[in-house]
This record gives structure tokens, C-alpha cells and sequence, in this order.
């Protein structure tokens, strides 16, 4: 019957005693040796998935800021798209190609370009570059690296044929602002003598630093003009674009691909790299599987953990039974001790993992400074500092996929507790 008015009361909430008990062998007792060992057992569990999902977040994190840091300073460098004619010719109209590529709504800037391999000499010493040949007034518009770098450009006269070079490629040859080095032009100049390549001196301007090894190392920079002239162009072989929205590159490429009038090639960003994004990608999933097995050995510790709770526990079950506990509320009893060790090592997991992720960029130079050692050589790696991105979407699944393993782990031993004889477990005790 219910009751209402003044003199009703609310009962208070019941807690059920599935959980009160699940809690209690969860942080039970060291009174004994054995439940020592057990609650022993149960904490390496623990620990096991906290160390698991914190390496999981932790190796996800890093791997994502450094496809970040990789790709944004490869696009401080590189744009967007390409837009380039054939087999390395020059453009047939660069005004009319420049006008319809910034009709495209998505499209923020566009400048013509030559691009070209040559050698570059200095001395002895001798480095394969890659040239290209830019417009310093409007490179600004398609390249970071540029529009930090405008005084330095602005430095390119057409006829002076000055150079602006990568910092590494100027160490590498030992030359700084002033200095004259020689660029060689891959096809020569036929004479009654046979083939011989044209050079050409050049001065040097002044230096970039990208942060991108590959191109720190090896990009001249000069006037477009200049490039036409050396490598006997009639003009710009190609337009740079830069896009509000990097991520629609595909989307836009494939538009202009539809309309720009002419024969001509299209290249996006992610073509360009695709070898090395689609590898970093395989590498993530891989990492992904690998330490999931290792939370799927910490979780299913818990097997052998909750084997020996009930074990230990078969008189209290017995005597749970016989007061009216039915089999699937002793179930839920172990059920819910694993949970709790599978809950609080994936908490204690989380806040691990994204702890050191969050301060990675602190804790790894000072490691480096105490082992006087450097994990990313910029000889080796494209980056020379460990990034760390921790995103959701990663982050989640982690989550999850512990709790579910902690979950599964906890089903075979409770079921084996919701068996035991009342009669079989008390005969001796």
C-alpha cells in the first residue's frame, strides 16, 4: 500500500549487498597469509592494467603528435596542391592558370613556381638539392616557411641569381650569407667535345630553418626567373595552392582537376607523402595490437585472482546460500570484485597515461639532460623533440577495451562460485 500526506516517510535507498560484499573482498583483508597473497595477486592485476592503458596512451599520443608535428612542419614547406604541366614543362598561360585556381572558393593564395634537381657545389664538397625556383612577392600566400620569411625573400633579384638555402645544406657546405657557390644543371650543353653541364655562381642570400630535416637539408631557394633561365625554361612549370581547410585537399584537387582549362597535373599533399603517412598509420595500429595484449594479460590475471578468492571464500558463500543468496547473486558478488580492480587500474591507467602524455615535452629533456643522451637525432628523425598529441578518439576506446577485458575475465570464476555446495563446503568446517 502506499502512503501519502504528511505522515509518509521515504525509505532510504538499499544498496545491494552484491556490491557491499564485491567492495569489501575487493580492499579485504590481510589478516592471514593467504588473504595477503590474494590481495597481493589482486594488486599486480591492478597495476597490470594501470601500467597497460597508460602505455597504450602514452605510445598512441606520441605517435599522433608526431604525424602532427611532421605533417605541419612539412606543409610550413610544401603546399597544399600542386598544379604543374607535364613531364617538368613550363606553363602555357601562368595568368590565366593563376586566375582560375583562386576562383575556387576554398583557395587562399596560389604562386607560380619552377621546380628542379641540380647539384650544388662548394669547394669539394658537393650536395644533390632540390631547387625551386619562386616568386617572392607571392609565395607568401602558399607557404608558412615564406610568410615568416619575407625579408630573407625578399632578398631574390631577379638577374643577381641569389640563393636562399636550407640551415643544414649551408652547414653541410660551410657557407653562410655572401659566400658564392656553384649550381650545376643536370642537362648540359652539347658541344664538339660531348656533353657539359652548365654552371652557374651563384650567391648566397641568407638561410630558412623549417624544423624539417629533409628540407632544411637539402631546398635552394631562388627567383623564379633566374631557375627559367639556368634551366632554360620559357616560364613557371607550376602553381602552388594553399587551402583554408588542409584536410579537403582531396576534395579541392579533384575540383580544380574538373575546372582548369589545359592539360595539366594535380597533386595534393596527401599524394605527395603517401608512402610515409600510410606507414606511420600501419605503424599505429600495430602499436594499438601489441599493447592491447599486454592489458589482455594484465586483465585476465584476474582470473587466477578470483580462482583463489573463491576458493578462500567457499564457506562464506556456502553460508550466503543457505541464507537465501540464490546462484546469480553470488555471481554478481566476484563479478563485481573484478569490475572494481578492473575499474580502478583503468582509472588509475587514465590519469597515468595522460599525466606523462600532457608533460612529455618536460619530462623527456630532462631525461635526456640526466642521461645526457638525445632519443631523436635530427641526423636520423624528421623532428628533434618528442610531440605528444592525446586525442578522444583514441583515448576512449582504450577505455573501454579494458573495462570489457577486466568485465570478461571475471565471468568463468564467478560462475565457478555461484556452483559451490552449501553441503560439500561446510562438511569441514
Amino acid at each position: 500500500m502506499k502512503v501519502t500526506g504528511p505522515d509518509a516517510t521515504i525509505a532510504p535507498m538499499q544498496i545491494p549487498y552484491e556490491l557491499i560484499l564485491g567492495w569489501r573482498y575487493t580492499r579485504a583483508g590481510r589478516a592471514t597469509r593467504r588473504n595477503g597473497f590474494i590481495s597481493f595477486i589482486s594488486g599486480v592485476s591492478m597495476l597490470g592494467i594501470a601500467l597497460g592503458v597508460a602505455a597504450l596512451i602514452i605510445v598512441l599520443s606520441v605517435m599522433n603528435g608526431f604525424q602532427k608535428e611532421v605533417r605541419d612542419r612539412m606543409l610550413g614547406v610544401i603546399s597544399h596542391i600542386e598544379v604543374f604541366a607535364p613531364n617538368g614543362a613550363a606553363l602555357g598561360n601562368v595568368a590565366t592558370t593563376l586566375a582560375e585556381v583562386k576562383q575556387n572558393p576554398n583557395v587562399v593564395g596560389a604562386a607560380s613556381f619552377i621546380t628542379a634537381q641540380a647539384l650544388l657545389a662548394r669547394g669539394e664538397d658537393m650536395k644533390g638539392t632540390l631547387v625551386r625556383g619562386i616568386n617572392p612577392a607571392l609565395e607568401g600566400e602558399v607557404t608558412d616557411l615564406a610568410a615568416a620569411s619575407v625579408s630573407t625573400l625578399a632578398k631574390l633579384v631577379p638577374g643577381q641569381f641569389g640563393v636562399v638555402l636550407g640551415g643544414e645544406l649551408a652547414q653541410s657546405l660551410g657557407v653562410r650569407e655572401g659566400d658564392n657557390v656553384t649550381l650545376i644543371a643536370p642537362s648540359g650543353q652539347v658541344t664538339p667535345a660531348g656533353v657539359v653541364p652548365r654552371l652557374k655562381q651563384m650567391t648566397v642570400v641568407g638561410t630558412f630553418d623549417s624544423g624539417h630535416f629533409e628540407y632544411d637539408s637539402a631546398l635552394v631557394m631562388l627567383h623564379q626567373d633566374d631557375a627559367a633561365k639556368i634551366f632554360r625554361l620559357e616560364g613557371p612549370t607550376g602553381v602552388r595552392v594553399k587551402l583554408k581547410d588542409l584536410h579537403q585537399a582531396r576534395e579541392v584537387a579533384a575540383e580544380l582537376s574538373r575546372s582548369l582549362s589545359g592539360d595539366l597535373l594535380i597533386r595534393d599533399w596527401t599524394r605527395q607523402n603517401r608512402t610515409w603517412f600510410a606507414a606511420v598509420q600501419l605503424e599505429k595500429r600495430m602499436m594499438f595490437i601489441i599493447l592491447t595484449l599486454i592489458v589482455a594479460v594484465a586483465a585476465f590475471n584476474l582470473v587466477s585472482t578470483l580462482v583463489m578468492t573463491v576458493t578462500d571464500k567457499r564457506a562464506d558463500i556456502a553460508i550466503l546460500r543457505t541464507l537465501g543468496a540464490s546462484p546469480k547473486s553470488i555471481m554478481g558478488v566476484f563479478m563485481v570484485q573484478g569490475a572494481m580492480v578492473g575499474v580502478i587500474g583503468t582509472l588509475s591507467g587514465l590519469l597515468l597515461g595522460l599525466g606523462i602524455a600532457l608533460n612529455i615535452d618536460v619530462l623527456v629533456p630532462a631525461l635526456e639532460r640526466a642521461l645526457n643522451a638525445s632519443f631523436l637525432p635530427k641526423d636520423i628523425y624528421l623532428i628533434s623533440r618528442m610531440p605528444s598529441d592525446p586525442q578522444y578518439a583514441d583515448i576512449m576506446p582504450i577505455a573501454v577495451i579494458a573495462l570489457v577485458l577486466s568485465f570478461l575475465a571475471t565471468i568463468y570464476p564467478s560462475w565457478r562460485a555461484s556452483r559451490v555446495n552449501p553441503a560439500e563446503a561446510l562438511r569441514y568446517e
